[in-house]
């Protein structure tokens, strides 16, 4: 039985053949696939720092650099597409409605263009 928030076995089944290889030949055995994505799920549904990660998904180091490798090499963007394609193709998604940008997205204060105060307080 999996944790609040993880994922299903439907949606593993849908996203583990878009993440890349497991690789085993070298090394260290990597850390499952699924069980590093769900603490990536954590931290994004939480909003809480990387170092606070539960101790069930792993390293927080560890989680962080997948989460960024992946990034860089643009596993997240196809993944996204293929998930996109798949509700396209399925009828399964309506764009009036499923759609983030700006407006509902709120950017955190520090973000830009907030007041900036030097040193001495004063602005």
């Amino acid at each position: 039985m999996g944790n609040r928030g993880d994922l299903t076995s439907e949606q593993w089944e849908r996203i583990q053949r878009l993440l890349p290889k497991q690789k085993t030949k070298k090394g260290r055995p990597a850390q499952d696939h699924r069980q590093l994505l769900n603490g990536i799920i954590w931290v994004l549904r939480t909003g809480a720092p990387w170092r606070d990660i539960p101790e069930r998904y792993g390293k927080w180091t560890t989680i962080y650099s997948r989460f960024q490798r992946w990034r860089k090499s643009g596993v997240w963007d196809r993944m996204f597409a293929e998930l996109q394609a798949l509700l396209e193709q399925e009828s399964n998604v309506d764009w009036e409605v499923h759609f983030i940008d700006s407006t509902t997205v709120r950017a955190h204060q520090h973000a830009a263009g907030a007041k900036k105060v030097a040193l001495n307080g004063r602005p």
